[in-house]
């Protein structure tokens, strides 16, 4: 009876044990699936601009947002750009910090409709990077990017006249050198 017990537990805390194996692993195997893909909206990086232009055109969206309790500004300078297929397009975002002391952020982006995602190749992003603003600074970040001309020939991609690039800033810990920037000293008490 006792051997039947046991290996109900230790069948349980397998299950346990590779169910949470799958969740911790889920997330980086959800974002290989979707830069392979081009699911989600996931984007393509490329070290240089398409080879091939297009006649034909498409229209680029820039949005932006701020995750809920990010102080910054933020915001596309330009809307919307018409590009050729295959034309290197650069757009410029920019973030403002009106607060009194230096807030760090990074940047996550999407690409719609999901379609897209496999044909919008960023050459240059300030994605997923460290940005930290002084108390008033003002900055505008490049972005440099390109249509693949493989999207026209693509099943259900080839049916996309718009797509959307958005980015939402999300505050991050400050690095070491500006933390100290934060607390107070002697000095400034009194």
């Amino acid at each position: 009876m006792m051997q039947g017990k046991s290996k109900t537990v230790f069948q349980t805390v397998g299950v346990v044990l590779f169910m949470g194996g799958l969740a911790w692993a889920s997330v980086p195997l959800y974002d290989w699936f979707c830069r392979v893909t081009g699911y989600g909206g996931a984007t393509n990086v490329a070290e240089d601009g398409s080879e091939e232009i297009l006649d034909q055109t498409i229209k680029i969206r820039f949005d932006a947002s701020l995750e809920r309790d990010m102080p910054w500004q933020f915001r596309p300078v330009e809307r919307e750009m018409e590009l050729r297929i295959g034309e290197t397009g650069l757009a410029f975002y920019e973030a403002y910090n009106p607060t009194d002391k230096p807030v760090a952020g990074s940047a996550a982006y999407n690409v719609a409709p999901y379609d897209a995602g496999a044909f919008f190749s960023k050459i240059q992003c300030f994605c997923f990077e460290e940005q930290v603003l002084a108390p008033g600074e003002r900055v505008q970040m490049p972005v440099t990017f390109f249509v693949d001309p493989e999207i026209v020939t693509d099943r259900d991609a080839k049916f996309v006249h718009t797509i959307t690039l958005s980015y939402t800033f999300y505050e991050i810990d400050l690095p070491e050198g500006y933390a100290s920037l934060e607390q107070p000293t002697e000095t400034n008490l009194n």
